[in-house]
């Protein structure tokens, strides 16, 4: 059994026109080269948008479509928690797709998420703390999967669900979380680690990290399939090729990488400008990395340090210079650590697409972690307050008056925390 294990294409984002196309080519190319297994895995973040626009539909429908135009190796449904009872076994006629939602496909109030509505248009199965077991020439394989939810969440979520592998299959647990020491964002710490993930699984993947990569825990192998697409604009992203993991499952497992060929590549580079040097400088580490064969022009963010003096006219001169040639953006370093902060926050809700919530919540979080407010619950629920007009209640328990949410989670009227405690 051969199993495409891909993550985190960010359908619909798009850094600048030129780009707009991207997520959506490498997204292709990633599921065209799957289309030779039994199975594709998606570990979330299909789309960048909780909501996304209807051209973005129309295109990730083109591409999400491919499985099923491509018959069947064989394999065949043998069970599905989300059904009342056990299935007989049957043979399906099309390649199948299993995903679980991501962080940028949290529902809002009253909602699906995307994932679930790719399920309601017969695109894929979608699990959420649900399990699906698959059979082929007597080899069973049990996928166990859990959607994200905020990281002061996850652990309590996943010992609520507590998974377990089933006997007589190869037992995958599919995840979309931070796993300490693997953090994709300072904003929320984790509350997964390497030592308290569930165990006796045979293979662990985990999406939202940007980064492929695998690991060894005691006789578990956990794999990161990362991004199709670049997002973050950092060093990391450099590094590492863009791609996904085909798993095939023989008397021991083979996990390759694959690595897309097709996509835009992405350059990052630090230039230190020392006194008197400044734009011809920056300007051959330009032309140095235009020089490389690549199939479209590239990405290149380039980091200035050091004390040497250049304006933005100056920058701005040099990104429309080569225009055609890269996708161009410089950043000087800033001397001020609060500005650096402040200027790294608005970047990273620009290029992660925060929603307004999001960004709402983190501020919050911040002014009331700078008051000295320290609570036993969490700052979602003062925010959900918030924005239902519940001010005279978030009044008391800032002043005191009531140490606790319980009060206000048991009146009916209140839906507070609502989406995540079902």
């Amino acid at each position: 059994m051969r199993i495409a294990v891909l993550s985190d294409l960010h359908l619909g984002f798009s850094y600048t026109e030129e780009t707009e196309n991207d997520s959506f080519e490498n997204a292709e190319e990633a599921i065209e080269k799957a289309l030779d297994c039994d199975l594709i895995l998606i570990a979330g973040d299909i789309f960048d948008s909780r909501v996304p626009k209807t051209s973005v539909w129309a295109k990730a429908m083109k591409v999400l479509v491919k499985p099923l135009l491509k018959e069947s190796t064989g394999l065949k449904l043998v069970y599905c928690s989300k059904m009342l009872k056990d299935i007989s076994k049957r043979t399906l006629s099309h390649l199948p797709v299993v995903a679980i939602h991501g962080t940028h496909e949290r529902k809002g109030k009253s909602e699906i998420n995307a994932v679930e509505a790719l399920e309601n248009a017969g695109i894929l199965i979608y699990l959420n703390q649900d399990t699906i077991v698959f059979e082929k020439d007597g080899k069973k394989v049990a996928i166990h999967g859990m959607g994200n939810v905020p990281e002061r969440y996850a652990k309590d979520f996943l010992d609520s669900w507590n998974p377990k592998p089933l006997e007589g299959c190869f037992n995958i647990l599919l995840l979309h979380q931070n796993i300490e020491p693997f953090v994709y964002s300072p904003l929320e710490p984790p509350t997964l680690n390497l030592s308290n993930l569930p165990k006796g699984f045979d293979l662990i993947i985990n999406g939202h990290i940007h980064c492929s990569g695998q690991e060894k825990i005691e006789d578990t192998i956990l794999i990161f399939p990362g991004s199709t697409i670049v997002t973050q604009f950092e060093k990391n992203e450099a590094l590492i090729e863009k791609g996904f993991f085909k798993i095939e499952l023989k008397e021991k497992i083979e996990i390759k990488f694959e690595k897309l060929t097709k996509n835009r590549k992405f350059f990052y580079e630090e230039v230190e400008l020392k006194r008197g040097e400044g734009r011809e400088k920056i300007e051959e580490v330009i032309k140095k990395i235009i020089s490389k064969e690549v199939l479209t022009p590239p990405l290149i963010k380039i980091k200035l340090v050091g004390k040497a003096e250049i304006s933005d006219q100056e920058i701005r001169e040099m990104e429309k210079k080569f225009s055609g040639k890269a996708l161009i953006s410089i950043a000087k370093e800033l001397e001020k650590e609060e500005m650096i902060k402040k200027v790294e926050f608005l970047r990273e809700a620009r290029e992660r697409r925060l929603s307004i919530e999001e960004i709402g919540l983190n501020i919050l979080r911040k002014n009331l972690e700078e008051l000295g407010f320290s609570f036993n619950f969490d700052f979602e629920s003062i925010f959900n307050l918030l924005s239902e007009g519940e001010t005279e209640k978030v009044f008391k328990i800032l002043v005191g008056e009531q140490t606790t949410l319980q009060n206000v989670l048991e009146k009916p009227k209140n839906k507070v925390l609502q989406r995540w405690i079902k």
